[in-house]
């Protein structure tokens, strides 16, 4: 009997990677998206592709939708891809049975995604968070002395997804390089936005730790290091590399989701001190993150190795994979690119100059090590859609 899995979320890149590795196994993907064409619904892999409201401004409707979704396909596992995606979907987990949301419950996941308790906990676990300072809501700026911050600053909002009755709003990281900016940023915040956190400025590498939790036990592990981001200032990884683990950081990080009972997959991120070599933790994902298809290109196939134990089924336990390995989603560092022309926002001192940058994005098809993450010709038409898209959009 063939196994369906629900996948959500099919516009972003994590969900074509659960889609593309859970479909060469031979399960049945049904991938649910708000838009009517997405990344992972065009997929060779997908079965088929429904349309559902937008988890993030509905989030009451869609979890309907994905709960009438289940009924009709018999689904056997929900993998909710965005944060907001499973908050509207672990609280109503009962109402998907027979199927399996293999994700804690949503207390859990509220916490991990709170980023001021997290580094709180995570300070009294030893590991180093960033110096950073806490604004309850816009008027508590004038408490405190600016000379005391360490510019430039990052304005970075406790929670990715705030709630809002009924709604949810995306928030967004920013940068203050002096005292007058950072009162204009905090003035133009709505009060979704806070707590606010302060945080200095940690210039380094981004390291990437990745496990699978189950049953108190690591069923698998990855680590990779960013090459490249989009904006160039800092945001998402563009281009990025699987290094060897840090028996370290793998310490502090199941020691970190062990504090909050987590199962199932989790990104811890940290950023390593370019001169004191010290890593810091700046956040954790407790769930599928952007660049899943390096890690499974590492040999490291998260989304089927939860599936199997969320099924109870046998499943290997993985703690080696290539080191080398390089994945680039294309349209992000040609995003990286764009947002240089121009731009004279000062890059922290590691950013890979933009001559090399157009260098990494043109000679890497020629590079046996590098891997496109959309682009597959065994499955392109996701690259194809991702490129209307991307055309549409500019």
């Amino acid at each position: 009997m063939t196994t369906t899995v629900i996948v959500t979320d099919g516009e972003q890149r994590a969900a074509l990677a659960v889609v593309r590795s859970l479909g060469t196994a031979g399960y049945r993907c049904v991938v649910a998206s708000s838009l009517r064409a997405s990344i992972a619904g065009a997929s060779r892999f997908a079965a088929r592709s429904v349309m559902v409201p937008d988890s993030l401004s509905r989030p009451t409707a869609f979890a309907d939708a994905i709960a009438a979704v289940a009924t009709a396909e018999h689904a056997t596992v929900v993998l909710p891809i965005s944060e907001q995606a499973l908050l509207a979907i672990v609280p109503i987990r009962d109402r998907l049975l027979p199927a399996v949301v293999p994700f804690p419950d949503v207390e859990s996941i509220r916490i991990v995604a709170d980023k001021q308790r997290l580094l709180r906990e995570a300070s009294k676990l030893g590991i180093a968070v960033p110096h950073q300072v806490v604004l309850s809501a816009p008027k508590a700026f004038g408490a405190i002395d600016p000379l005391a911050l360490q510019f430039p600053v990052i304005l970075k909002p406790a929670r990715s997804v705030s709630e809002i009755r009924d709604v949810r709003v995306k928030q967004s990281v920013s940068y203050a390089s002096g005292a007058e900016e950072l009162r204009r940023k905090i003035d133009a915040l709505s009060p979704a936005a806070f707590p606010l956190l302060l945080q200095e400025r940690i210039v380094g590498p981004g390291i990437g730790i990745f496990m699978l939790l189950w049953d108190g036990e690591l069923r698998a592990e990855f680590a990779h290091r960013r090459l490249c981001e989009k904006p160039a200032s800092g945001g998402v990884s563009v281009y990025r590399e699987s290094i060897a683990m840090d028996d370290d950081l793998r310490e502090r990080s199941r020691n970190l989701l062990n504090r909050f009972g987590w199962f199932g997959p989790a990104m811890v991120e940290y950023k390593r001190d370019s001169a004191t070599g010290r890593a810091y933790l700046m956040e954790v994902n407790g769930r599928f993150w952007g660049s899943l298809q390096l890690a499974i290109d590492s040999g490291v196939d998260f989304p089927q190795l939860l599936v199997r134990c969320a099924l109870g089924q046998p499943s290997e336990r993985i703690h080696s994979y290539r080191v080398g390995v390089r994945s680039r989603w294309w349209w992000g560092q040609v995003d990286h690119l764009v947002g240089r022309v121009g731009s004279r926002a000062p890059l922290p001192p590691a950013t890979v100059s933009a001559p090399r940058a157009l260098g990494d994005l043109l000679l890497g098809a020629f590079r046996r090590s590098d891997y496109e993450e959309v682009l597959r010709w065994d499955d392109p038409r996701p690259f194809w859609n991702e490129t209307i898209r991307w055309i549409g959009g500019k």
